[in-house]
């Protein structure tokens, strides 16, 4: 029997610097009842992300392709949920009761989701996932960032900063895959860069603050770099493009450094990469959806077979969403952040 009240988490007032425990409100809301082309699902698993961040402040969304969150109402974000009610059963052309959906009406334990908004989890056939939250994994953007920015081949050296996090994490797994040679990842401490070593098959680690990003990749990649995955910017960009190698190619993934402090913008030689023929390419995955199918198909047998894993951390009961955002931001936890409900 549903109940019939359930808990959602508004955004109480804009964050002044990093969020903090007067940014959210846990709110007590009636359950809402689906109408036509809509269904109610009972939230199990949600990811809390980097954008969140970015979301919060007002008009701070640039050129980010989705609204910033509005004071007082829910906040949203990536969940995976089980169709409890469905406003219009005979159509049976979308999700039925019972099926395990994705979609984008996170951080409340329950969401009223448009049928056409709410997609399928496959439970069996070349996309289907041995472990549903790796749905929640952030392997899109990894895929996209090494196969088509990137570009990495067989015998690179490539460079993954922000290689910890969600995107990261998955970004040197698919580097290896696609037949790099070394692969070295930058992160924020010691523990994190131990994990990428011993865990997640990177050759070598640059820690943030451990001294000169440029000096700890040189020494990581004497003769330089083929190709690099950014999801930083700021200095660990920089000190990339300086050691890339001619004809490397460099695909930005993320700004890390501008979403979660106030970083200067990026300086680029351009006569360096002009000389080098260095390729440069932003890749914002809303731009590529035509390669879902061939990323999800590749995806489900990396993680069928063992060659993938996609490491993650769950905190339990919504109230615990906005420790495990500030945890992201902190760089607490190694791979994706995920909120059971």
């Amino acid at each position: 029997m549903r109940p019939v009240t359930h808990h959602e988490i508004r955004l109480a007032r804009r964050p002044r610097g990093g969020p903090g425990p007067d940014t959210f409100e846990i709110a007590e809301t009636t359950l809402p009842a689906p109408g036509p082309g809509q269904l109610l699902v009972r939230n199990r698993l949600m990811s809390v992300t980097a954008v969140t961040r970015t979301l919060l402040d007002a008009g701070g969304q640039g050129d980010l392709p989705m609204p910033p969150y509005a004071v007082g109402e829910p906040l949203w974000g990536p969940a995976l949920g089980e169709v409890v009610a469905v406003g219009d059963p005979g159509r049976g052309d979308g999700p039925a009761v019972g099926e395990l959906v994705h979609h984008y009406r996170g951080w409340r334990e329950y969401a009223l989701v448009e049928a056409g908004e709410a997609e399928r989890l496959p439970t069996a056939g070349p996309q289907a996932l041995p472990d549903p939250a790796a749905r929640l994994g952030q392997g899109f953007p990894a895929w996209l960032g090494v196969v088509r920015g990137a570009q990495v081949r067989e015998g690179d050296t490539v460079f993954v900063s922000g290689a910890a996090g969600g995107v990261g994490s998955l970004a040197g797994q698919f580097a290896r895959r696609y037949g790099a040679a070394r692969v070295i990842g930058s992160c924020g401490s010691p523990r994190r860069a131990e994990a990428l070593v011993k865990e997640l098959g990177y050759d070598a680690a640059v820690v943030r603050g451990a001294g000169p990003v440029e000096d700890q990749l040189r020494e990581a990649a004497p003769d330089g770099v083929d190709a690099v995955f950014d999801n930083v910017g700021g200095e660990q960009l920089e000190a990339a493009l300086r050691l890339a190698r001619p004809g490397a190619r460099v695909a930005v993934v993320g700004a890390l450094a501008r979403q979660l402090g106030d970083a200067p913008p990026v300086r680029l030689d351009t006569f360096a990469l002009l000389s080098r023929g260095v390729t440069v390419r932003g890749l914002p995955a809303s731009a590529h959806r035509d390669a879902l199918p061939r990323f999800r198909k590749e995806f489900a047998a990396g993680l069928r077979d063992g060659s993938l894993t996609v490491p993650y951390t769950v905190l339990k009961g919504i109230e615990q969403a906005p420790r495990a955002l500030t945890e992201l931001l902190e760089g607490r936890h190694v791979g994706a952040v995920l909120v059971e409900l």
